[in-house]
């Protein structure tokens, strides 16, 4: 005669309760270290709190925006280093919304995973609290979520969602752009968060991500993992000094593709492709994968990270004052 089976848990089933409870203690001092005086409350709440004064704008105006950071989190799992992919996702959405002309007020991340290791789980956070300080935006709520079945065992994957502020006269969405207004561009740290499905395709037939790679002078891994990086404090300061028409940031769709996003009907782009030195990331990825020139301008940002379009005659103050911020511009375009 079979015994009596044994009763199932949610912990059997997968899901721990008594981890996430553990984690949730362990992030609460990186969590707290990026509260502004906006917020509202404290964590562990149904949703996170934050004023809505807004000091010194007449009339101010929410920019919100959502995104991920694509199968980066694949390299990070390969490495596994996880403080970085945090940092990613905050610094992408705040350019997302700084190239609209405004400030970020507050974070909220998602991540899910098919098995919560505290340890790993704690390091995302801490990447994401210490963008959140570096650019004076609050982390003020998330979700963890262990969906085994969904996802293998430590497979993980992240979301995030910003809202910042802007004067409603301060919005720029190119429509003051005009022909023989000039293009800067601002390097980017390497692929930012986008091009990695192709990335990982070409290289890592080749390489592991451990594997030191001469042309790169480091390993694969912390070539793919360089941090993607926020133009805040060069934009920030530069909105009150010249007239930016335009800002473009880009990322997944190129330079082209991202930048026509903010120019007016009837306005084209005449970018010199040779006007900066791509990354060697990207000269590596082409080869190795005899990649097409269209399809490398479509998948990757080739080492420009955000574009600032200005009238002429302000475009050596963009670039001298980008200088002084220690992330020299280059004039690379017109629009035409």
């Amino acid at each position: 005669m079979k015994g009596k089976p044994l009763p199932t848990t949610y912990a059997k089933a997968g899901v721990n309760i008594e981890e996430g409870d553990r984690f949730v203690r362990q992030i609460k001092q990186s969590v707290r270290s990026t509260y502004t005086a906006g917020v509202i409350g404290d964590i562990g709440a149904f949703g996170g709190f934050f004023s809505a004064r807004f000091k010194g704008y007449k009339a101010p105006v929410l920019v919100s925006s959502v995104d991920g950071v694509g199968t980066k989190v694949m390299i990070a799992n390969m490495m596994r280093k996880y403080d970085t992919v945090g940092q990613d996702l905050v610094n992408h959405c705040v350019n997302d919304i700084l190239v609209c002309g405004a400030r970020p007020l507050y974070f909220l991340d998602y991540f899910a995973t098919g098995r919560l290791n505290v340890e790993n789980a704690a390091a995302i956070i801490s990447g994401f609290a210490k963008a959140c300080r570096e650019n004076g935006c609050a982390l003020i709520g998330g979700e963890t979520a262990e969906m085994p079945g969904i996802y293998q065992e430590e497979d993980f994957d992240l979301a995030g969602t910003i809202v910042g502020v802007v004067d409603k006269k301060n919005i720029i969405t190119g429509k003051r752009v005009r022909k023989g207004d000039i293009l800067v561009g601002l390097p980017s740290s390497g692929l930012h968060t986008n091009g990695y499905s192709l990335a990982r395709a070409v290289l890592l037939k080749t390489y592991s991500v451990d594997s030191h790679v001469d042309e790169l002078g480091s390993a694969l891994g912390d070539a793919l993992l360089a941090v993607h990086r926020s133009y805040q404090p060069v934009v920030r300061p530069l909105l009150g000094r010249v007239d930016v028409h335009a800002l473009s940031h880009i990322t997944g769709g190129g330079i082209v593709g991202n930048t026509m996003r903010v120019m007016p009907k009837g306005r084209a782009l005449k970018i010199d492709w040779e006007a900066w030195a791509r990354p060697a990331i990207f000269n590596l990825i082409q080869h190795l994968g005899e990649v097409p020139e269209d399809d490398m301008r479509r998948t990757f940002n080739l080492g420009v990270g955000l574009i600032i379009v200005v009238p002429k005659s302000e475009a050596d103050t963009v670039v001298s004052f980008s200088a002084r911020k220690g992330l020299r511009g280059f004039v690379m375009g017109e629009v035409e």
